[in-house]
This record gives C-alpha cells, structure tokens and sequence, in this order.
C-alpha cells in the first residue's frame, strides 16, 4: 500500500498513483465507484445536508460527459437519502443500504421483507429507541432493512460504551442480525449486503474493464477487497485505519483532486482515440 497526502505528495507516491490513474484513464470502459460521505463530501452533523465539494462535483461531471465512462455511488445511505445528496439524475448509477438497495439508471429495485423480517424489524426498532432515547445525543436512524445508531454527538468519550450497548440491546431481538460498524455510527440489518457487491453490481452493469473505488470507512474494505489490481482497478483510501486499497490519501480535498487529474487524463485519451 502506498501513502499519499492531499497537495505536497512525496514524489515517489505521488508518481505511482498518478501513474496508475493515467492507465486507468486508458481503459476501454471506465467506471468509478465511489462512496459519498467522508470521501466526496466532509462528514456533516446533519446527514441530509451533505453535499460533494465543488471541485468534486465538477470532476465528476466531466468524466461523465465522457463515452464510455460511468460515475456510480456506493453508500451506506439509504437509496432516497443518496439520491439527494448525491443531486441524482434519472439516469444515475447508485448502490444505498451498503449493497441492499440498487438504482441502475431509470430502474429500480424493490425490498421486499419477508413476515419474519418485518416483525424483527419493528421490535429492534423499539428496543434501540429505548436505549436511544436514554443517551443524550445519540440519534436512531432508520433504514430500508434495519437502523443506524449515531453517537456522533453524544457528550465526552462515550462511543465505545453505546456500541456496548447497542450490541447488546440488538442481541435481545436477534442474533442473525447484520451489524457494521462505522464512523461514530453502528448499524444493525436484518437483510446481509455489502459495498463489495455492489461494486460488483455496477462493475457488471457498465461491463467496465477498470474500476476506480474510493471509500474512507470501515464499511469501504469490502469494496477494495473485490477490485482486480493486476487489471488495473484502483482502490483509494480515504483517512486512516488498516485497509486492502493500494493507495491512501488524507481528506476529501484530495479525492477532489485526483478526480481533476483523472478527468483530464480521460479527456486527453478520449481526443486521442478519435484523432
């Protein structure tokens, strides 16, 4: 794995994820998979208030200008909350719920829970707003398959003792439950899926020959864990903490960035091609 940093990269990173981004640039089909919070956009307090930086956004919207090039979302948002951060058109390319929900273009598909899978839902849903509605700052969000518990703003160092007891409020419902820890959030399904699938997911869909990935959660390995290095997929990792991608970068302003040197290097290869 190679570090890199946002603006003065060490030369020798640098050159090899520029070099890397080049090639990629040059594949024939290209897609880009990307996870939105904390790596297009800087984590917020209020979720639905996120938005990509500019110079992200205007990437982005380069690249998918291009033939032959898709820009996909890769979150754990549920699919209507991705749909208005990300400011989706009906042709956008999105993966909510870390795999659960897909939008590929105008299509959608539905969650249809099972009796069994409902009845778990309602009584997790009860018993983790209790344990909520006790822990001043913490917030229950709820999702298509199951719900989030947020300690971002829970007062003092308490982040490990409300997963504590998150975890074992769920086990009282259930002990088939899908549960993921994240940035000051765990969450807890009763459907599995995961951000690697729908990597997969898109990867089949646009039939890309290489595949840009970037994530900064704990969520995102699983989405490195499935690129294809050796046919020159990219992985980036966005922050710190252990990870399966073959590059790093610090914040959000870097992705923006390298997604600037990537939609030049498609635009070049895309003149080039019909010269």
């Amino acid at each position: 794995m190679i570090d890199t940093a946002p603006h003065h990269l060490p030369p020798a990173s640098a050159i090899a994820l520029a070099s890397a981004l080049r090639e990629l640039a040059a594949t024939e089909r290209l897609l880009l998979a990307l996870d939105f919070d904390g790596t297009l956009a800087p984590l917020v307090d209020v979720p639905r208030g996120a938005r990509a930086l500019p110079a992200a956004k205007a990437a982005l919207d380069r690249l998918e200008r291009l033939p032959r090039t898709w820009v996909g979302y890769v979150s754990g948002r549920p699919l209507t909350s991705l749909e208005i951060v990300t400011e989706a058109d009906e042709d956008a390319l999105l993966i909510g719920s870390h795999g659960v929900e897909t939008r590929l273009g105008r299509d959608g598909v539905s969650i249809d829970l099972a009796d069994a899978e409902k009845k778990t839902m309602a009584r997790l849903g009860e018993v983790l707003q209790g344990l909520v509605d006790g822990i001043p700052g913490a917030k229950l969000e709820t999702k298509p398959v199951g719900f989030g518990v947020h300690y971002r703003k829970v007062p003092g160092d308490r982040g490990a003792e409300v997963v504590r007891r998150a975890r074992e409020a769920a086990a009282t419902v259930s002990h088939d439950l899908t549960i993921r820890d994240g940035k000051d959030i765990i969450e807890f399904s009763v459907r599995g899926a995961h951000k690697g699938e729908g990597v997969d997911r898109l990867r089949s869909y646009t039939q890309a020959t290489g595949v840009l990935f970037a994530g900064d959660d704990v969520t995102d390995e699983d989405g490195f864990r499935v690129l294809r290095p050796a046919q020159g997929d990219v992985g980036i990792k966005v922050g710190e903490g252990q990870t399966a991608a073959q590059f790093r970068v610090a914040d959000e302003p870097a992705i923006a960035t390298l997604l600037g040197m990537l939609a030049d290097a498609r635009e070049a290869h895309v003149q080039s091609s019909t010269d």
